[in-house]
């Protein structure tokens, strides 16, 4: 079951779903809009390795925006903080921004039960196109959940993506390999 828009303030009441900033005017009847931040990264190497730690270095989307091309990976992150202790967040791109040939991410659309950080984007683009910081690029869906948690994402020791950030955050699949 996705969670209405008044379930999500009476959930954000209770403190079991955070977003930071929020605005009300950005939620919609049952999602809230999320937005794309002023930092994006991009990988060193043109070959991935799944097993190493592959290095990305980060840029500033100036005023006037960025040209994104095909054929590149570039990780966004939100401007929205979140934080979701009784659901399931869900994050898709914008209709408006999938017309525009924008996908914001490649396989990882769900949240777990405790995540609590910003979300990092795995855009790719269909044709060039000029993108903008602080454009709406998401919206967040909130299912609800049958059962009890026994252990949520943010208490989790092998959670690879614990660490509070501003700042798109590369693959960890390496660590799965780590003995």
């Amino acid at each position: 079951m996705i969670l209405s828009d008044k379930k999500i303030l009476e959930e954000m009441k209770h403190g079991t779903i955070l977003i930071k900033p929020f605005n009300r005017k950005f939620l919609g009847s049952n999602s809230y809009d999320v937005h794309l931040g002023k930092t994006l990264a991009m990988y060193d190497d043109e070959i991935l390795d799944a097993k190493v730690h592959n290095e990305i270095h980060y840029f500033k989307i100036p005023d006037e925006g960025i040209i994104l091309v095909p054929s590149k990976l570039y990780l966004g992150v939100t401007e929205e903080y979140t934080e979701t202790h009784r659901h399931v967040p869900f994050l898709e791109g914008k209709s408006s921004i999938g017309r525009l040939g924008i996908d914001i991410h490649a396989t990882a659309g769900k949240g777990d039960v405790g995540f609590c950080n910003t979300w990092t984007l795995e855009i790719s683009v269909r044709q060039p196109v000029r993108i903008y910081a602080g454009m709406p690029i998401g919206q967040l869906i909130y299912f609800a959940i049958d059962g009890e948690i026994e252990i949520p994402y943010n208490e989790k020791k092998n959670a690879k993506y614990n660490s509070r950030t501003v700042k798109p955050v590369e693959s960890m699949m390496w660590k799965n390999f780590k003995k």
